[in-house]
């Protein structure tokens, strides 16, 4: 007798299309979605208006800022290369952001059932794209409107030309961050086209500097090439879009999770008021990348002495504290030409800064109770050991910025700048934030007092630093 024939399995269903899944999900939101969409259109319309609000008193107040004869009056030509330096900086800190995001980015739930099933990666990422670039164009127009307002311009036709400029220019940053995202290993442009902006912007300051010391200082252009702007921006943001869509399928996984970590990490930062959960991730990565060291042995001595050692060669890993040490002296040189009312504050405030960028061992030893019990001694000597570099280095930078303000009293400058370090340590020993402190009820609802009290720790001490300057220097 003959057994019967195998059963045949049956040819799978066509694979859903992005458009599908897409649909799909979004019907399954709204059925657990509460708010009407004028509830939306509302909140829609209260951010609208506050950003309005907000942001012409923002520039409003700005323009009364420079005008005012307590700043104290600059050389035109000064304020404007100096301007075109600041926006080349924040051209190359929003790549490494753009960078650190992604900025094409999913969450966990869509990477374990979408991205990780065969659909078409471009068809999905497409819309998200498309946001992205709407959502940079409008901002970045907004903020080339802000800056053009700041400096004094009114004309119409020329706030236009500058909200072109920066659509244009914000656009194409976004399409070639796509780009970036989607590169192979070992590609540089990425990192070059992210330090071409603060290489031009560290040269302009330097000769911004160096002429105001010298002579009379840069002059300043007859007129505002935005219009070349907006002819460079716009064809580039073009040809980046289709860069962009065509890179979208070799888009990897990694790279989308990757930006999501990041930016959870910032909102829930934001959220709790606890600024560590984001530098500590930061602070990981940067350590990730650098992979492999070179061991060395130290130069015999204490323990002390080893652990200090120790203090100088984490620096030495890590080069970009010190590169945004020395960066904080020519601002600090530039500040003090644009504003020569506010170079006192500003020294604080830079000194501040680049003192808080030589705390890393200090915040290493702070956050982890078991590496000081590992390292043994007390923890007022480990502290100790470990707030020599950042001294070290707010002394030196002092020094290094002294001329830049009017010579006050004798004891003022030692003050100002033993308090600098005093406040770089609060901030680098702040303990874990305690989120069962008091809470006060206000007109503007609750207040959580102890919270801002505790993330407070450092920069209140600056504040009161500060205007010891502005009333004693």
């Amino acid at each position: 007798m003959t057994a019967p024939p195998a059963t045949v399995a049956e040819a799978p269903a066509g694979l859903p299309t992005a458009r599908q899944v897409r649909t799909h999900l979004r019907r399954a939101r709204r059925r657990h979605h509460e708010h009407s969409l004028g509830d939306v259109l509302g909140d829609a319309y209260v951010i609208v208006l506050f950003v309005g609000m907000y942001g012409w008193f923002a520039i409003s107040a700005g323009r009364n800022m420079l005008d005012s004869p307590t700043v104290g009056q600059a050389e035109p030509g000064v304020r404007w290369w100096l301007a075109v330096a600041a926006l080349l900086t924040g051209a190359g800190l929003a790549w490494r952001g753009l960078r650190a995001f992604g900025p094409l980015l999913v969450t966990p739930a869509t990477q374990s059932w979408v991205t990780s099933a065969p659909i078409d990666r471009r068809a999905w990422l497409a819309p998200r794209l498309a946001v992205l670039l709407a959502g940079t164009a409008v901002g970045t127009a907004l903020l080339g409107v802000a800056v053009a307002a700041l400096g004094g311009v009114s004309d119409p036709t020329a706030l236009g030309w500058a909200a072109g400029a920066g659509a244009g220019w914000g656009a194409a940053a976004l399409a070639l961050s796509v780009v970036a995202q989607s590169s192979r290993a070992g590609r540089r442009w990425p990192t070059v086209a992210g330090a071409a902006p603060m290489v031009a912007a560290a040269v302009i300051t330097a000769l911004v500097v160096l002429t105001g010391r010298l002579g009379d200082g840069l002059p300043r252009p007859e007129s505002t090439p935005t219009i070349a702007l907006v002819a460079l921006g716009v064809p580039l943001a073009v040809a980046g879009t289709v860069l962009a869509v065509r890179a979208l399928p070799r888009v990897d996984r990694a790279t989308l999770t990757t930006g999501a970590q990041f930016a959870n990490a910032a909102a829930t930062a934001t959220i709790l008021l606890d600024p560590s959960l984001l530098t500590g991730l930061v602070e990981s990565r940067r350590w990730r990348r650098i992979g492999r060291v070179r061991s060395g042995g130290f130069l015999p001595g204490p323990g002390w002495w080893a652990l200090l050692q120790a203090d100088v060669r984490r620096l030495r890993r890590h080069p970009s504290a010190l590169l945004v040490w020395a960066a904080l002296i020519g601002v600090q040189y530039a500040a003090a030409l644009a504003l020569p009312g506010l170079a006192g504050a500003a020294q604080v405030v830079f000194a501040y800064l680049a003192a808080a960028r030589l705390t890393g061992g200090l915040r290493a030893i702070s956050r982890s109770t078991g590496l000081r019990r590992a390292l043994g001694g007390s923890d007022a000597l480990l502290r100790g050991i470990h707030v020599v570099v950042p001294a070290l280095g707010a002394g030196l930078w002092w020094l290094a910025t002294l001329p830049t303000v009017e010579p006050g009293p004798a004891w003022l400058a030692p003050t100002l700048a033993l308090g600098v370090v005093a406040a770089a340590f609060r901030a680098a020993t702040r303990p874990p934030i305690d989120y069962g402190g008091a809470t006060v009820n206000t007109p503007f609802g609750m207040v959580p007092v102890d919270l801002l009290r505790q993330g407070a720790r450092g920069p209140a001490l600056l504040a009161v630093l500060v205007l010891v300057q502005l009333f004693l220097g």
